[in-house]
């Protein structure tokens, strides 16, 4: 199996397996307990607390340990609009958001009283930032723009957008899920409010991210989950010490290594997509040709449906849209945000490296997509010239 669906998930790397192992078996005490067992766990959390900080550009206070991203924008959003003033209930979220983000604000704004508007994205992917600025206005609570795309890679000005959601009075979410670890990313230099990751993003393990909120708004939101209080009362619970570890041992590997594989990603990513579209007539690239994430490809196949591309290379594990679309048959709803329509975006593979590609698997990979695609081109070129049966009536 070649694996190019890095932006999906990673596995673990192993140097961050090393660093949990001791806490399934020898540091297994609670964080929470006063003996010193349990007071030597806790300050291991509080280490990957500051790994944690440290990859995003924040104070280590700010991070708040939650069970992945998903957790971690409902609890935001849903905070943010519970304590909103009557007259300042809505939300502004790009097109282009991740599904947790976009579903969040919606149920925030069911279970709260307010709405939802969303903001437009250029043909590249891109939010619209004009559109943006004359979408805000005194009733816009909180604005939503993530750093870097999943599916096309197009990274974001979110410097700017959180310049305009201020200007408005609004406050600013940024998902840098897939951001952390491939480019820099600088949460209290660009003066963001509140942001979300993920570990399992970074090669750390599943079932534990992190919300990055500023104090002084950590008080300002509603937990989702209640209890014993962890996590300053933002998040109860027993403390999932060893995935912490595991969290924090992976950024601080991708903050050491974030130049390196960033270099390298960019070198096999661009390799790639030149031989796809060399030897493949009819490729188009979706996204931004330069200010995209440096592992990530999004190429349409135009007469090549991508379910049966995939399906005619299983040797290759690539993706159609983002791992939360699952099985479901609806185009991205990323790429017809962008303009295209749903058959082109239906003909449209994501590539996505990671720290483990090799050139090897590149060319390896390359000969099986041009046979795939090949292969339900002309499949599909016979189904159109197949004459339909003649029906007879008496």
């Amino acid at each position: 199996m070649i694996y190019f669906d890095y932006n999906a998930t990673t596995p673990v790397d192993p140097r961050v397996l090393e660093a949990m192992l001791p806490l399934f078996s020898e540091q297994f005490a609670n964080a929470s307990s006063g003996h010193g067992a349990g007071r030597a766990v806790a300050r291991l959390v509080e280490q990957a607390r500051g790994q944690v900080a440290s990859l995003v550009g924040t104070n280590r206070r700010n991070v708040v340990f939650t069970s992945g991203a998903t957790e971690a924008a409902n609890l935001a959003i849903r905070g943010v609009l519970a304590g909103a003033e009557p007259g300042r209930r809505r939300i502004l979220v790009a097109a282009t958001e991740h599904k947790a983000v976009l579903a969040a604000a919606a149920e925030a704004a069911r279970i709260h009283g307010g709405t939802v508007g969303i903001v437009r994205v250029l043909r590249n992917g891109a939010p619209d930032l004009d559109h943006l600025a004359a979408s805000l206005s005194k009733d816009v609570v909180l604005v939503a723009v993530m750093a870097a795309n999943s599916e096309t890679g197009a990274v974001a000005d979110v410097r700017r957008a959180c310049g305009l959601a201020h200007g408005a009075g609004a406050l600013f979410l940024c998902d840098v899920t897939q951001a952390a670890g491939k480019i820099p990313v600088a949460l209290d230099a660009w003066e963001i409010d509140l942001a979300v990751l993920s570990a399992h993003k970074i090669y750390g393990p599943k079932g534990v991210g992190a919300l990055v909120a500023r104090r002084r708004l950590q008080n300002r939101l509603t937990p989702l989950i209640v209890g014993g209080g962890q996590e300053r009362g933002l998040r109860s619970g027993t403390t999932n010490s060893a995935g912490i570890v595991g969290f924090g041992r992976a950024a601080a590997i991708a903050a050491a290594e974030l130049t390196t594989d960033a270099d390298q990603l960019r070198r096999l990513t661009a390799l790639l997509q030149h031989l796809l579209t060399e030897q493949l007539d009819a490729v188009e690239l979706n996204g931004p040709a330069v200010a995209r994430l440096p592992n990530t490809v999004n190429l349409r196949f135009a007469g090549a449906d991508a379910d049966a591309v995939m399906t005619s290379m299983p040797e290759v594990a690539v993706s159609a849209g983002s791992a939360c679309k699952g099985s479901s048959s609806e185009p991205s709803h990323v790429l017809t945000a962008m303009g295209l329509g749903s058959t082109a975006a239906s003909e449209s593979l994501r590539f996505s490296l990671g720290r483990p590609s090799t050139e090897d698997e590149v060319h390896a990979a390359v000969g099986h997509v041009i046979t795939a695609v090949g292969h339900v081109r002309a499949l599909a070129r016979r189904t159109r010239t197949r004459p339909h049966p003649r029906v007879f009536s008496p």
